[in-house]
């Protein structure tokens, strides 16, 4: 498990930002007369971050420079990774972005991306066109230039990110809407929680899950045989992915995981990170009757105690507290051990 350092944490940059430097360093090549040493660029909340070239490179009518994504203190799979872009002339068409290797391309519809296109989003899009037209009027030239997005190791790095699973295919995507890597922030996960409804939702499918972990979706997507781009990757943020569902809904909502996450659950958590949510055992002891639950130090030895009754009276409190707040859907809840035998399951 990677842990929070401690202290102030360093700020990084998306591949967004990268990019867009990128674009306006080789613009002032092809366009102007050598690469800078270090290129700065307007984010679009006013921060103007600088960024040093590692690759510069050009040839007749194009320019090629790559930036290397720096993450901050946040465990980004990203970070390091050199993002590069390389400018074109073109003949009419204003600005053309095109994927190359390691940049994915979209193929299902819900995304922000029409199918066939780069995944390259539209901030980021927005970025360079910015760029374009800034260096276009600068150097006296007309804005047609196609940009080409790779980065070398994308297509292996996107297996570690939700990239197949949301249908972009060959590599990463080119993210962010501010510009800035926050460390440890839960909006990227969270905005990708949504990105999953969004896909599932355009598929038409009628019934999606959410679970705590690699186990619980194993188990629930074998249970109810669904395919891939059903499985939302909900982990700790049960009320990031329950809020959006209640404004986008999907008929049928799977929740799947531990006892621990679901007792929270249970008893009214949406955030269930250990360090955001705890088990109330006496709630617990008196929901089971049962006074030694109070004094138990984990939802698995309250199980080992009460057994399968509790797991029973959890799934079914779950189901009770997801019906009053999210009405109009059909939930299922599903428990499991370690091992990923089910202990308990309700609803549908």
């Amino acid at each position: 498990m990677i842990r929070k350092p401690t202290g102030e944490l360093r700020r990084g940059w998306t591949t967004g930002a990268c990019a867009t430097a990128a674009t306006k360093a080789a613009l002032m090549r092809l366009w102007g007369d050598a690469f800078p040493a270090e290129v700065e660029i307007v984010l679009p909340r006013g921060e103007t971050p600088v960024f040093a070239l590692a690759l510069a490179e050009a040839g007749d009518g194009w320019a090629r420079v790559g930036i290397t994504k720096d993450a901050g203190d946040d465990p980004d799979v990203t970070h390091g990774a050199l993002i590069v872009v390389t400018v074109a002339a073109a003949s009419g068409g204003g600005v053309v972005f095109r994927a190359g290797a390691g940049v994915g391309t979209v193929t299902r519809p819900g995304l922000p991306i029409g199918v066939g296109e780069p995944a390259i989003n539209p901030v980021p899009r927005q970025m360079m066109q910015a760029v374009v037209a800034d260096m276009a009027a600068l150097f006296g030239q007309t804005p047609d230039v196609t940009i080409e997005v790779s980065i070398p190791g994308g297509q292996e790095i996107a297996l570690k990110t939700w990239n197949p699973r949301l249908g972009i295919v060959g590599g990463l995507s080119i993210l962010g809407t501010t510009g800035v890597v926050r460390p440890f922030s839960c909006a990227a996960w969270i905005a990708s929680i949504h990105r999953g409804i969004d896909v599932a939702r355009a598929a038409g499918l009628t019934h999606v899950a959410g679970c705590t972990g690699a186990t619980s979706e194993r188990v629930v997507q074998a249970l109810y045989s669904l395919p891939d781009h059903a499985m939302l990757d909900m982990g700790d943020f049960a009320g990031g992915m329950l809020k959006y569902l209640a404004k986008h809904p999907v008929p049928r909502v799977t929740i799947g995981g531990g006892i621990g996450k679901i007792t929270k659950l249970a008893q009214g958590a949406m955030d269930l990170h250990s360090g955001r949510s705890q088990v109330n055992f006496a709630a617990l002891a008196e929901m089971m009757g049962n006074p030694r639950l109070a004094a138990a130090n984990t939802a698995l030895e309250a199980y080992e105690i009460a057994g399968t009754p509790l797991a029973e009276a959890v799934v079914a409190a779950a189901m009770r507290r997801l019906q009053q707040r999210f009405g109009g859907v059909v939930f299922d809840v599903v428990v499991i051990d370690r091992a990923g035998n089910i202990l308990a399951r309700a609803g549908g």
